[in-house]
């Protein structure tokens, strides 16, 4: 695995409103991407950036303000950067030197304290001397150094680089790789499918209020369950109604929360209500779980409910809009009667063993010739591109790395990941198949 494929390490830029953290990004990162603008609050969403500094590559996650008594949408905002920090291996906790520390900031820098991130400390809009003065008052914050810049001129932005990666390890922290304890399992679903309802059968006892009223969930409810024998952590999340960014008041943060969840968790239960047609909805939970690179089973609730017209309905459904998760165990269950719950433990060991799958080097190196060899890539710009090496770069989910000498049609990628799942399995899991044209030397 090259240093560019490599997992890098994740910088998280938080702060209050208008304390200037995507201007500092735009600095951080060598070029003009985060949104500016001298209002507060322009920044909502987690917005990540890749960046380089004395050639280390890292990235960088620019955060909306954080605001510990936040109200409102600014509360979803708050729930972003804890997000956000969670997910981090370092913290950049930027301060206005203008206005200096407020109770935000000292309240903020309780919670990063019990996260034991490293925290490094920038004392921003410091455009002369007699700014850097006034910044030593922010040793008082805990925090070791204030770093003293001028996102908008570029002052002090190399000494605080440096920090920076003195902050961040040579490599990320391996999300699940060391921990112990029970597996982690998001139950995830549009609201009313019988999340609380699964959760409790599974149980065995009611841990979780459960309500014929769409969205009486809220917040996620962690639960120990011991399911096969041995025991899991579920956590029951409050449905997606509809796209986070159409969403408001207490469903924008609930919506965070499931994408929380989902960040945290290792593998994804998606619940879809056999006795309804599979709708947009359920196709963007499902989409979810993918682009977060978890392992994924389907369960169809309510089974007590269809009849034999709606078996066959569903059948066709599941070839027209499951076709491009098919890898994902299905499982025909109902909370209410218990059916096929029992079944659960075995659908998440398989997608967790083939999120953790690893092929042997050599072995995938034999496999893409014979591969390339019995069907080449198509000609592109009157050459055929060969594969000259291959990679696993990584697990949890798969990630291949394909170094060629031109460029792959995304249809042939696809026929690649199809075969690595015919021929080694990846059940319960996406795949990802990339592709690094190598760059031809010039002379100078």
């Amino acid at each position: 695995m090259t240093e560019n494929e490599a997992p890098q390490p994740v910088l998280a830029v938080v702060g209050r409103p208008n304390v200037g953290k995507s201007t500092l990004v735009n600095r951080i990162i060598g070029r003009r991407e985060a949104v500016v603008e001298d209002v507060p609050g322009v920044t909502r969403d987690r917005v990540t950036y890749d960046a380089t500094w004395r050639g280390r590559r890292f990235t960088v996650v620019d955060t909306g303000g954080w605001d510990p008594d936040a109200v409102g949408l600014a509360v979803a905002v708050s729930a972003q950067a804890e997000v956000a920090i969670a997910a981090a291996d370092a913290v950049l906790f930027v301060v206005d030197n203008v206005i200096g520390a407020t109770d935000a900031d000292e309240a903020v820098i309780k919670v990063l304290r019990r996260t034991k991130k490293p925290v490094v400390l920038a004392a921003n809009k410091v455009d002369d001397e007699r700014g850097e003065s006034d910044a030593a008052a922010l040793w008082s914050l805990g925090l070791g150094q204030p770093y003293v810049v001028s996102a908008l001129h570029g002052r002090g932005s190399g000494d605080l680089l440096d920090a920076i990666l003195d902050a961040l390890p040579e490599t990320p922290a391996e999300r699940f790789e060391h921990e112990e304890g029970p597996r982690r399992v998001a139950l995830l679903g549009r609201p009313n499918v019988g999340k609380s309802s699964l959760l409790n059968r599974l149980s065995g006892e009611t841990r979780v209020l459960v309500d014929s009223v769409a969205g009486t969930t809220r917040d996620p409810v962690d639960s120990l369950v011991e399911v096969g024998g041995e025991i899991w952590k579920f956590v029951d999340t409050a449905g997606l109604r509809r796209r986070v960014s159409h969403a408001s008041g207490a469903e924008y943060y609930s919506s965070l929360r499931t994408q929380s969840a989902l960040d945290a968790a290792e593998v994804a239960v998606v619940l879809l209500d056999a006795s309804e047609p599979i709708s947009e909805q359920d196709q963007r939970v499902i989409a979810m779980v993918v682009e977060t690179g978890r392992a994924l089973v389907i369960a169809f609730n309510k089974w007590d409910l269809v009849d034999e017209d709606r078996r066959l309905a569903i059948a066709k459904e599941i070839d027209r809009e499951l076709a491009r998760v098919a890898w994902a165990p299905q499982l025909n269950v109902s909370a209410l009667t218990g059916r096929s719950v029992d079944k659960i433990a075995k659908a998440l060991h398989t997608a967790l063993d083939g999120w953790e799958t690893r092929i042997p080097t050599a072995r995938l190196n034999q496999w893409i010739s014979d591969l390339v060899a019995a069907t080449p890539p198509p000609v592109r710009g009157g050459k055929q591109p060969k594969v000259l090496f291959a990679t696993q770069a990584g697990t949890r989910p798969p990630r291949f790395v394909l170094f060629t000498s031109g460029f792959l049609e995304a249809g042939y990628r696809r026929f690649i990941e199809r075969k690595l799942r015919e021929d080694f399995g990846f059940a319960g899991t996406p795949v990802e198949v990339s592709v690094r044209v190598r760059e031809k030397n010039k002379k100078s």
